[in-house]
């Protein structure tokens, strides 16, 4: 089993800044631990001189288990990448249509529109730009949220700390407000818009607070890792003591989480290896994910003990 991490890319020989804890963990732990050029695989779509550093598979027969720790991937550049590395003998733990299907939100709605919040989406051209924006095509699309709340994003990430700016639109009906958000919404993702416009029903969620920089409403989520169906880790999602305002802030509960709930859930979701973003609604209690992401990469929230996490995957992973 090999661990593989995107390398510093002013010093290939050591790892990215913000993944040498892990690394570092890992390797303490006895992990095969790699380096890989994220720029030569993302800016120059070379994968061979991206992966060119890595040592060879130790079986000359099945491919070697491999797990990627490193910044996100377009689906495009993951596909090369997962297809160098099966070439050396190395199979990344999702394929890229299981990295695709947690990725894009709107892949794996369909299992998790029951635990959600409602959401909808349009497609847009690659070279779409702020002013060639089908904003009529858009209007039409949250016509089923009537006047009620809604947050924009794109097929992966929303801009969640510019908030009123790009994030929130206080009613889905005032056609005002829709063009002025979602037009600086595609402004500020540019060339890194994935796939289109993503619309989801605001729902309220527990507060915990306000960021401490960028101000946005924080709430009590937790980010759990899933394994082969099987939660691995849970941990809060935000840093109470770093994130979070201090005049406004709220301590995270001690909350059992309810992972039994969502395990027919995570049972569903086509990918050995990803991430579920839970937090109680607000008005009932109930809990209900904000997300789902590729498990090689979603961040360690800043509580996450670093070691055992290493130590539970390995333990799970390792023949």
């Amino acid at each position: 089993m090999r661990l593989f991490f995107c390398a510093d890319p002013l010093e290939s020989r050591q790892p990215d800044p913000d993944y040498a804890t892990e690394v570092t963990a890992a390797q303490a732990l006895g992990a095969h631990c790699d380096l890989i050029s994220y720029e030569a695989l993302v800016n120059d779509g070379d994968a061979e001189h991206a992966i060119r550093r890595l040592a060879p598979p130790n079986s000359d027969t099945a491919p070697e288990l491999a797990v990627y720790r490193g910044w996100m991937l377009r689906p495009p550049d993951y596909a090369q990448l997962y297809e160098a590395l099966l070439a050396r003998g190395l199979r990344m733990i999702n394929d890229p249509a299981a990295y695709t299907h947690t990725h894009y939100l709107p892949e794996s709605y369909p299992l998790i529109a029951q635990a959600t919040a409602r959401t909808v989406w349009l497609s847009l051209p690659a070279d779409v730009t702020p002013e060639t924006l089908p904003m009529d095509d858009i209007f039409a699309t949250l016509a089923i949220f009537g006047d009620a709340p809604v947050i924009v994003k794109d097929y992966v990430k929303s801009r969640k700390h510019e908030w009123a700016e790009a994030t929130y639109i206080p009613s889905a009906a005032d056609h005002v407000a829709v063009e002025r958000v979602v037009r600086r919404f595609v402004a500020l993702q540019g060339p890194d818009l994935a796939g289109g416009l993503v619309f989801r029903a605001f729902e309220r969620y527990t507060p915990l607070g306000r960021h401490s920089k960028s101000g946005m409403p924080l709430t009590q989520e937790y980010r759990v890792f899933w394994l082969d169906g099987e939660p691995l880790s849970a941990v809060p999602y935000w840093d109470a003591d770093r994130d979070v305002a201090g005049d406004d802030a709220n301590a995270y509960p001690l909350l059992a989480l309810p992972l039994a709930s969502f395990q027919p859930i995570a049972q569903r979701i086509q990918s050995r290896f990803f991430t579920m973003d839970i937090a109680p609604r607000a008005e009932d209690g109930a809990w209900r994910i904000i997300e789902l992401g590729d498990g090689q990469v979603a961040g360690l929230p800043g509580q996450m003990d670093v070691t055992a996490f290493y130590a539970t995957l390995l333990d799970k992973l390792q023949p």
